[in-house]
């Protein structure tokens, strides 16, 4: 009987149950994230440390060892340095440095010009001061020329210095509706050729007359053609006084057409000879707007503009006069 009791007992299975894996959680973020972060640092330190100059390496230590000394007093930095990053930069007052040489040559030679234009300048202003001061005494000077000295009149204008000898009541300067010189208008403008012989300026002339048409237009010879003749045969006293004729550029009539009196047309002052003593300005721009013979087809240097022997805007229908 026991033993069928023993065969009639139950079996108990016990199934144990093992717990899983718990969670992990977000732990080893934080860490792969310090590792990275840490990393970073370290590349970035090696790169500062292989990219800073000895005085910038210098100047952290020093922060870092004594931060309220470098605060107060400053520490080595990159002004210490001979470069830091190659230079590129164009620098026209360095020839040393961190930046490449540029054209300084050429901005010297620019700079040097300009000095030079400027002091030709003065130096030209001051020989044409001279001239007007020379004339003025020459003229004071000299009896015959002193009832004249009113009708000599000097300025300083942009293109240089203009002299003009005006006519005046009784005291004409040429013979009336003709190009003859009178003698004081010879002696004066004689005086005026030697003082201008002195100075290497350029010159041009330009003869003028009133409104008054003239007597023989009939024939064709108008203003233009007197003003034109007058300026032709002052020209030629202004060399017998000593003025070199290559020293002309420019001799022309032009009547009527530039009055100083504009309220009087026919006043005697409209009738006057005008001579231009050029400064180096007023040459440059006349060579500018002029053409220019060719030299080489012409042998020696010709003068451009209208040659002063055959000056006028038209031409002369009489005969040539002295």
């Amino acid at each position: 009987m026991a033993g069928d009791a023993k065969k009639l007992q139950p079996i108990i299975v016990k199934k144990v149950v093992r717990g899983g894996h718990g969670a992990h959680g977000g732990a080893w973020k934080i860490a792969y994230a310090d590792f990275v972060t840490a990393m970073m640092a370290f590349f970035l330190l090696m790169w500062l440390l292989g990219s800073t100059s000895e005085g910038d390496r210098k100047g952290i230590a020093d922060y870092f060892s004594s931060p309220l000394k470098v605060a107060l007093a400053g520490g080595s930095g990159t002004g210490d340095s001979s470069h830091v990053i190659k230079g590129g930069g164009e620098d026209l007052t360095r020839s040393h440095g961190q930046v490449k040489r540029g054209d300084i040559e050429a901005a010297r030679s620019t700079i040097n010009l300009m000095a030079l234009r400027a002091e030709q300048r003065r130096a030209a202003l001051a020989r044409l001061e001279s001239v007007m001061r020379r004339v003025r005494e020459r003229v004071a000077a000299s009896e015959a020329l002193q009832p004249y000295a009113s009708q000599i009149r000097l300025e300083m204008t942009r293109d240089g210095l203009r002299i003009q000898i005006v006519d005046a009541e009784g005291r004409p300067m040429f013979d009336s509706g003709s190009a003859v010189v009178q003698p004081a208008m010879r002696e004066l403008l004689r005086l005026v050729g030697a003082v201008l012989a002195e100075v290497p300026h350029r010159v041009t002339l330009e003869g003028h007359t009133d409104a008054v048409p003239f007597s023989g237009a009939a024939s064709g010879y108008t203003n233009w053609e007197l003003s034109a003749d007058r300026a032709n045969a002052s020209r030629r006293e202004l060399v017998a006084g000593g003025l070199p004729p290559d020293r002309l550029l420019r001799v022309e009539g032009l009547a009527a057409s530039r009055p100083i009196d504009e309220t009087n047309p026919t006043a005697p002052t409209n009738r006057r000879i005008s001579i231009l003593v050029m400064n180096r300005d007023a040459e440059e721009r006349f060579f500018d707007l002029e053409p220019r013979i060719d030299e080489k087809a012409n042998g020696p240097a010709a003068i451009p503009s209208i040659r002063p022997e055959h000056a006028g805007a038209a031409p002369r229908a009489g005969p040539e006069r002295p």
